[in-house]
């Protein structure tokens, strides 16, 4: 499944965008899944190229095992794109996902309306997908803060918070994003969605393949 461009005009909410792209990718043999390449084009420049069109107001990527090199090709995007990135490293990314999550969220200072929180190792999600989670935002009811696509029953990403949401995480020390959710269930409105690319990943040498990735040399 391959995205396209938003039909719709870029979203008038003030967007801010959160990519983890802290992992060791140990099933890769220790290898930055941001940094495969599809279409001679990094997944990590893939996903910010998309997100471009809706002008974000704040872009972080959080950084981990392997900090140097994506930050390197961070550099080189950032003279390439008209809302730059900046790299937050987690000194500890052992601890997992949810410690760059909490460290994204605490190093977040625009004033955004909603938050869009991705994985860098999807290569199908593009400014199709981020459409489709703003369009499902703008057709929330009362009390609904938070925007998770299902397919065909499975959680996806990228998810979407809104302000106060991201708020009420960070007013608990030990928060974080996930817990949230499943904390405050009616605050979440489930966009069911038959688009694959929500829960389309790289986790082994065989999703390389099947996804016609390719292995940047760095």
């Amino acid at each position: 499944m391959t995205s396209s461009s938003p039909s719709t005009q870029t979203s008038p909410l003030r967007l801010a965008v959160l990519l983890l792209a802290a992992g060791e990718g140990s099933r890769l043999g220790t290898y930055p899944k941001a940094l495969l390449c599809k279409d001679g084009q990094t997944l990590l420049q893939r996903f910010s190229s998309a997100i471009q069109e809706f002008s974000p107001i704040e872009y972080l990527v959080v950084t981990g095992f392997h900090a140097e090199a994506i930050h390197s090709e961070l550099t080189k995007l950032n003279a390439l794109l008209a809302c730059p990135i900046k790299a937050i490293q987690n000194p500890i990314p052992e601890r997992g996902q949810p410690s760059s999550v909490r460290l994204g969220l605490e190093s977040l200072h625009g004033n955004f309306d909603v938050l869009l929180i991705a994985l860098s190792d999807q290569p199908e999600v593009g400014a199709k997908e981020v459409q489709e989670l703003l369009d499902e935002y703008d057709k929330r009811e009362s009390g609904q803060e938070i925007i998770l696509p299902v397919v065909k029953g499975r959680r996806g990403n990228p998810v979407l918070f809104s302000r106060k949401a991201v708020m009420d995480v960070l007013a608990s020390p030990d928060m974080v994003c996930r817990k949230y959710m499943d904390i405050h269930p009616d605050l979440v409105r489930l966009m069911a969605t038959s688009n694959e690319a929500f829960i389309t990943d790289v986790d082994t040498p065989e999703d390389i393949h099947r996804h016609n990735l390719s292995l940047l040399s760095f």
